[in-house]
Order: C-alpha cells, then structure tokens, then sequence
C-alpha cells in the first residue's frame, strides 16, 4: 500500500508554456533523493486541466521513466465525462503508472448516485488501482463519506484523497471505509493530524517545495509520535496557507522558479503569481528553510 508523503507534482514549463522536459526530470531526482514516498503525476497541481490528452500521458510516462521504480507514480486520470475518464485510465496503464487518480466529476454536478456509477464503471473497465479524490472547493460536488463507503466494496478502488480538511469528517470516514481503502489527506494544514487518526498519508502541495520536510512530517505522523509531527508542522504552516494565497498551482510554481528550480510558464487562464501575493509565499519559504 502507498503511504507517506506523496507529492502532488507541477508540470514544470518554459515561459511559453511548452513542457520543460529537463526541468521535470530534475523535480523527479530531487523528490525521490529527498524522500518523497510517491508522486502524483497530472493531478490538478500539474495542471491536468491545460494539458492535451498526449501531453498529459507524456507527463506520466517521463515521470514513470525517470522515477525508474524508487517510488510509485500514481496517474492523474479524472475526467467530468465517464467516458473520458475511463480511456485516461485505460492510457495510464501502458505509461508503467502504479495506480490512477480520479478526481470527482467537476461542473456538471452528478448526484451521489450519478458518482457512485461514474466510479464503479471506471473501476470495472479498467483494472489498474484507483484512488478516489475528493475535492469539493474546486469540483463543485461534494462525494459524501456514504457514497465512499458503497465504493469501498469495489476491489481496485484502493484508496481516497479527502481534500476537505474536515478532521471530524475524516475521522468519520477512517472508520467507515479504513479497513477496506487507504485515506490520504488532500489538505496540508491538516495532514499530519488526518494521519494521526489514522489516514495512510498525505498527496501534498506543499511537498513540491520542502519535500524532505513533508517525508519527515508524515513518517513521524504514520508512526504515532505527535508531538514530532506537530514541531515538523510548524514551520511549513505558513506554506500551507499561503501557497494557496491565489489558485493552486499559481503560488507553487512561483515558489519553486524563487528557488531557481523552474522557469516561469503557466497556461492560460492561470497567471503567474501577482506581485502582491509574492513577499508573503517568499517570507513563508524562508519560515519552512526552502529559501
């Protein structure tokens, strides 16, 4: 089972906005020499939204190549169309991709029912591991823990990413469906105790940028020390807020050109991080020791 810190990965690109290639291989080396468990690839963060359908299955794979094994790649493959969807997580199976992200249909607003069939039919066309995601700031559509717990029942369905940052919902949720699929936090600011209570890790933001410090974070969490999870905490409290000062993943690429390890590029509609927004993500940077 995949557990720890499991970054949520930026598409690197050149101020163009073509893929840098180079770049994205070096983010790879540096997350796996500095202890990341997993990597999502083309997940929300990696600007799956921007991508053609063969960009997006070129990340995965120049992911998967370069990560050569150390660490699990897990595919970004959600779509509001079912349909979509399944031919995604179809793809991602030839890209060597260990398991497939599926984020809830975003915009058309499918009731529980209408999520639980979406679910079951991707899992049923295609047999590779599926980790539910559960995102309703950005989607629109809210998965409720009941409609997880039918999902549960369904072999490849593995895994969810509660991004709710609800810790009562998520306890909740542990104990319905933790015996039968891992949770993994989606929320930084609340990870570490979404662990504590029992959830197998945490697909982070935050991790793109202090990596070792999320690999320490979520080991100390997994293993129950809580007050070492909570003094790791602290200085990236400032990072998990404010890498969300403007739409993920505007602040984070920002952070990661300050540190000289990106360039610049962004698509369309996402901008580059407004002069205002930047002296805050920079101090933040400092506080975490990334800068």
């Amino acid at each position: 089972m995949i557990s720890g810190s499991i970054v949520a990965l930026v598409t690197p690109m050149h101020r163009d906005g073509a893929v840098d290639w180079e770049a994205l291989q070096r983010l790879v080396e540096w997350h796996v020499a500095e202890g990341t468990n997993a990597i999502v690839a083309v997940g929300t963060t990696g600007e799956s939204a921007t991508l053609d359908v063969d960009e997006h299955l070129a990340v995965i794979r120049a992911v998967v190549k370069t990560a050569a094994g150390r660490v699990p790649v897990i595919a970004g493959t959600g779509a509001n169309s079912t349909r979509e969807a399944i031919e995604l997580t179809r793809a991602a199976i030839d890209t060597g991709a260990a398991a497939c992200l599926l984020v809830t249909p975003y915009y058309n607003k499918p009731t529980q029912e209408g999520l639980y069939q979406h679910h079951k039919a991707i899992a049923e066309a295609v047999a590779i591991p599926q980790i539910l995601y559960n995102v309703p700031g950005r989607t629109g559509v809210d998965m409720h823990n009941a409609t997880v717990a039918r999902l549960a029942g369904l072999p490849n369905i593995v895994g969810i990413k509660d991004a709710t940052g609800n810790l009562e919902r998520g306890r909740e949720l542990i104990g319905l469906v933790g015996e039968r699929m891992a949770v993994y936090s989606g929320d930084d600011a609340t990870a570490h105790d979404l662990i504590l209570l029992g959830a197998r890790g945490n697909i982070s933001v935050t991790a793109n940028v202090a990596p070792g410090q999320m690999s320490r974070l979520c080991a100390a969490a997994l293993r129950g020390d809580a007050a070492e999870a909570h003094r790791l905490n602290a200085p990236l409290a400032d990072l998990h807020r404010d890498l969300f000062i403007e739409s993920n993943p505007i602040p984070v690429k920002w952070a990661l050109h300050e540190m000289g390890r990106i360039d610049t590029g962004i698509r369309l509609p996402l901008t580059v991080l407004s002069e205002p927004a930047r002296e805050p993500v920079r101090a933040a940077l400092r506080q975490a020791g990334a800068l």
